[in-house]
């Protein structure tokens, strides 16, 4: 198995090279921490739950012209080269596909519990001290506003409309980040949740007091 991670950890460094802050090497790496953690208390199948977690956003659809099968299919390529087995290799694949906060928006036919902790995993990344890092790093990837208090969060969005959402960073919290804490499916993932989710409420609280130059 060693083997194995070491080659895909070679390979998504390459892939990575000079991604987008938020989405690079250093974010895959926290996400594979965070999924080994806990797969700990979990119990799941270590090597699809590593592998998932380390291959999950080799090729976000975001930075691809929205193509959510570019990564399936990557992924795949790379794992049959490595000649794993077609279940394992299709567990991975479905992992990916299912992954993200987006897909859930949709109709997710796929379920087990490598993608509960990759999930937790991944959503971990997106809130606390570092999630708030990321939110900003991509709105001004993207030119985003920080605050537009005459845009308010469309908090019921399709999975189109999310996708193509081009609102202020701060509504990205309503939107999404602040909803992640009661979408974890693993213990561990609600435990960490719940003190990421105090700290964004926090900062929250003094961004609009910043905001209003009250302190």
């Amino acid at each position: 198995m060693n083997s194995i991670l070491e080659k895909t950890i070679t390979f998504v460094k390459k892939t990575l090279a000079g991604a987008e802050a938020g989405h690079d090497w250093f974010h895959i790496e926290r996400v594979y921490k965070n999924a080994l953690h806990i797969n700990n208390t979990e119990k799941g199948d270590e090597l699809i739950v590593a592998l998932a977690a380390l291959l999950h956003d080799i090729a976000d659809p975001k930075f691809n012209n929205g193509d959510e099968e570019i990564g399936p299919r990557m992924a795949g390529d790379f794992l049959t080269d490595l000649a794993l087995e077609p279940e394992q290799i299709q567990h991975v694949q479905q992992i990916i596909r299912n992954l993200s906060y987006k897909a859930s928006l949709g109709t997710v036919t796929f379920q087990s519990k490598e993608l509960d902790i990759v999930q937790d995993a991944d959503r971990l990344d997106a809130i606390g001290a570092i999630g708030i890092a990321r939110a900003f790093t991509y709105g001004g990837y993207k030119n985003r506003v920080l605050y537009d208090p005459e845009i308010a969060p469309n908090l019921n969005m399709s999975k189109e409309e999310y996708k193509n959402s081009t609102t202020p960073t701060l509504n990205h919290f309503y939107e999404k980040l602040l909803k992640l804490k009661d979408l974890m499916k693993t213990n561990t993932g609600k435990e960490i949740a719940a003190q990421r989710h105090d700290f964004m409420l926090v900062y929250l609280d003094h961004f609009y007091k910043e905001w209003e130059g009250k302190i």
